[in-house]
């Protein structure tokens, strides 16, 4: 069901009022008003600026006294049956008892109105705030404005064409198909962002080229990484900059097939995703990247301890947000950094009234649920402080424990960083260095080269094998100041988790 028709299925239907949280209240108006049209009612409309004004009418004239809002409700009860009543930016108004005492009468007096089989209302509050009164909140029915699907965004983008070549020339020069590519990659955008990227595409040149993808792809990370919600990661990661870890990478390489569409013709459902626990710089974050990389997908990060908020219902519409983002922008990978950061206290009541709970559960209900093509790569370092439930079959694919990584990953492990910093890999002793570093983690090896290569620098010289372990031998490893507790971990992952090396 389009926006419209369920909007307008919303409005018969008879509620005596729809709450609108959003950003783009131009679309939100429009979806109003032709729902209204289509169902044969007229349209008030008021803000604190212009009073009440004919909602279908642009530029009409205002009643005159009805700016103040407890006025306009009033007002609004007189309008008499068949009216859709729209009142824009009340949230902010609500806080003067007088205000919300008004409003609520308005919406008894709908509700009346209805028992009597009356058609008045409803009153449909428009706002870019997402607080409204817990007594409104239980009388109003919320719609969510859905972020537009790519046929829309092509239109969007042609119609933001057509409209800045009126004002200034402007060269397209992209196939139909460079087209659909160009708008696939605006997914997740809303509509007034559409617009504002196609502009600013097109300011500086006067031109809208294939070229003009990368400027795009920019400007969407910039829009993204404003919510604060996702992360627009960069992926350049690839399998082989993975030292170790030779079953995970196998694993994925297996499933990297089942992302297409013929697997569904084969009878398979696409990868879900994993979960990879295990010892801090093991290469878990690494592993992330390196899946979006090989399947061609974009990534984005979800940090968990960023949903907590201050506010009553904030916490749990910030992770709704982010999981319905994560969706829209499907094909995609989400990372899920740290898992265990947001769900310590899920398990507890009494830590934070039950908040961790809730989230909680709105997270393993989408991990269960969800359709859409999101492969979850979620990572964590305490396994104790992980709720059991997110470890069941059907969260995820697989299960990875992520150990230390043994005598030939930590060769691999210093080939592949020596290699990154310009150096030949064959130069050094890499048998020595691999013993020399047992019990060290792959970010623990990546940071004794970078010392080594700081002691070389400074002493004007190129880096060499005693360098680098004398380097190596001036860091002690987690696992020496934190044994038991990696002893406890790898305890209790034999036998639940698949080893990932």
């Amino acid at each position: 069901m389009t926006d419209g028709a369920h909007l307008s299925a919303l409005i018969q239907a008879g509620h005596p009022c729809l709450w609108i949280p959003t950003l783009d209240e131009g679309h939100a108006l429009r979806l109003v008003r032709e729902a209204a049209m289509g169902a044969g009612r007229a349209v008030r409309q008021w803000s604190a600026v212009q009073g009440i004004t004919d909602g279908l009418v642009s530029g009409g004239p205002a009643e005159s006294g009805t700016e103040n809002p407890g006025a306009a409700m009033y007002r609004f009860a007189e309008c008499g049956a068949n009216t859709v009543l729209i009142a824009c930016d009340l949230i902010g108004h609500l806080g003067d008892e007088r205000n919300l005492r008004a409003a609520r009468e308005l919406i008894l007096a709908i509700e009346r109105c209805s028992e009597m089989g009356g058609l008045m209302g409803p009153l449909v509050i428009v706002d870019y705030r997402d607080d409204l009164p817990p007594v409104l909140r239980a009388a109003a029915v919320r719609f969510d404005i859905s972020l537009p699907e790519e046929e829309e965004i092509e239109r969007i983008a042609l119609h933001t064409l057509k409209r800045q070549n009126k004002q200034s020339p402007v060269a397209v020069q992209v196939t139909r198909s460079g087209l659909k590519a160009m708008c696939a990659n605006l997914r997740g955008l809303t509509r007034r962002q559409v617009e504002q990227v196609i502009v600013e595409v097109v300011a500086g040149d006067r031109a809208f080229t294939p070229g003009d993808l990368g400027s795009l792809l920019a400007r969407k990370r910039q829009l993204i990484a404003a919510d604060g919600l996702l992360e627009f990661v960069q992926a350049p990661a690839a399998m082989d900059e993975i030292g170790g870890l030779g079953n995970l990478r196998e694993w994925l390489r297996r499933r990297e097939k089942a992302v297409g569409e013929d697997a569904a013709a084969f009878g398979l459902t696409p990868p879900r995703g994993v979960l990879m626990l295990g010892v801090q710089g093991a290469g878990k974050s690494l592993c992330a990247k390196a899946i979006a990389t090989a399947w061609r997908r974009p990534l984005l990060r979800l940090d968990p301890s960023i949903l907590f908020d201050r506010y009553i219902g904030e916490s749990e519409r910030k992770l709704r947000d982010a999981l319905r983002q994560a969706e829209v922008m499907a094909p995609m990978v989400l990372w899920i950094d740290e898992i265990e950061k947001g769900f310590a206290s899920a398990a507890s009541r009494s830590v934070d009234g039950g908040l961790s709970q809730r989230m909680f559960g709105t997270l393993l209900t989408w991990l269960q649920e969800r359709r859409a093509p999101v492969f979850v790569a979620a990572t964590a370092n305490d396994i104790e402080a992980l709720p059991p439930e997110l470890l069941r079959k059907g969260r995820f694919d697989e299960i990875f424990f992520v150990d230390l990584p043994s005598g030939p990953a930590r060769r691999d492990i210093f080939a592949i960083h020596l290699k990154k910093r310009g150096r030949d890999p064959r130069a050094f002793d890499l048998a020595a260095l691999a013993a020399a570093t047992d019990g060290y983690s792959g970010a623990e090896i990546e940071s004794a080269i970078e010392s080594g290569l700081h002691e070389a620098f400074a002493l004007g010289r190129e880096p060499d094998t005693p360098m680098l372990l004398a380097a190596v031998r001036a860091s002690p490893p987690l696992s020496i100041t934190m044994a038991e507790r990696i002893a406890g971990l790898r305890r209790w992952a034999k036998g639940r988790c698949v080893p990932a090396e």
